[in-house]
């Protein structure tokens, strides 16, 4: 199975940048959002990213429109019923996604895979609002989705092989390299492994043991890694976090999932992360 019309729901920050990245590698793609206000902000987003890179001179200015033209925005889910595959990409809670599958199972056609963007919640519970659960699958870009490489792919109970192989096959036309869990798994594998670490960044934090700029730099120069925990969990944004670690703790019964106290403190004070210009840092 090709894809050829990719429908895109959500237009937050991970929705407009699988959209942007569909239209970068050619794909006439629709983005939905339940109000113009939403839409017209990510759209500004997506303009103003792609005019950095102009300037940078990485794309020229009519690649710019071009791939603004392939993305078609709406606040109506009914031109669902002309694309092959969805990506939704909305907030992390079961009951909304589930209203969402539910809608679409209604509207698509009975060949289109319907995929999900979650990192924390079950693939299978989320198919079960449709009436095709073996099309159902999880696809898991990372932020920013223009730019990384990765894309995990995690199955639900009932999710064909033959899902499984035309998603793959679209991740990687899309210029990505898919992996696959093996079962269906809370959080897939980056998110899994990495929910211990940024935990335990945010607590060595807490007990007044560092600095996030020296634990950040710590973790950069001693771990290797290409960025610091605490400014991840402000790019992925606290509240993201929270949910993650919500979840997780609540299905596997981990400590090592249980969310520190300093996050919910922190997204009390409305500190968010970078989308809301403060986090760990300033922005």
């Amino acid at each position: 199975m090709n894809i050829k019309k990719p429908f895109v729901v959500g237009t937050g920050i991970m929705g407009s940048g699988v959209g942007q990245l569909c239209a970068q590698q050619g794909y006439e793609v629709t983005l939905v959002d339940i109000s113009d206000e939403i839409i017209e902000k990510a759209k500004e987003k997506v303009k103003a990213g792609l005019n950095r890179r102009v300037e940078k001179g990485k794309i020229t200015q009519e690649d710019m429109e071009a791939i603004l033209s392939r993305m078609n925005w709406t606040t109506d889910m009914d031109p669902a019923r002309e694309c092959d595959f969805v990506i939704e990409a909305i907030i992390e809670r079961l009951d909304v996604k589930k209203e969402v599958f539910k809608a679409l199972d209604s509207i698509c056609s009975p060949e289109t895979i319907l995929a999900t963007n979650t990192t924390a919640l079950s693939v299978s519970e989320i198919a079960s609002a449709t009436s095709r659960p073996d099309k159902v699958i999880g696809m898991h870009f990372f932020n920013p989705a223009v730019i990384m490489k990765l894309v995990e792919i995690i199955r639900g109970e009932e999710t064909s092989e033959e899902t499984i192989a035309a998603t793959k096959k679209f991740a990687e036309d899309l210029g990505k390299v898919p992996v696959t869990t093996a079962k269906e798994a809370p959080a897939g594998i980056v998110s899994r492994v990495l929910a211990g670490l940024l935990n335990e960044a945010a607590i060595v934090y807490a007990d007044g043991i560092a600095s996030p700029e020296d634990i950040d730099e710590a973790m950069k120069l001693g771990a290797g890694l290409p960025m610091g925990p605490l400014a991840l969990i402000d790019m992925i944004g606290l509240d993201i976090h929270l949910a993650k670690m919500e979840t997780l703790y609540a299905k596997l019964k981990d400590e090592r999932y249980k969310p520190p106290e300093i996050i919910k403190k922190m997204i009390s004070e409305g500190k968010l992360g970078k989308k809301a210009g403060e986090g760990f840092y300033k922005y």
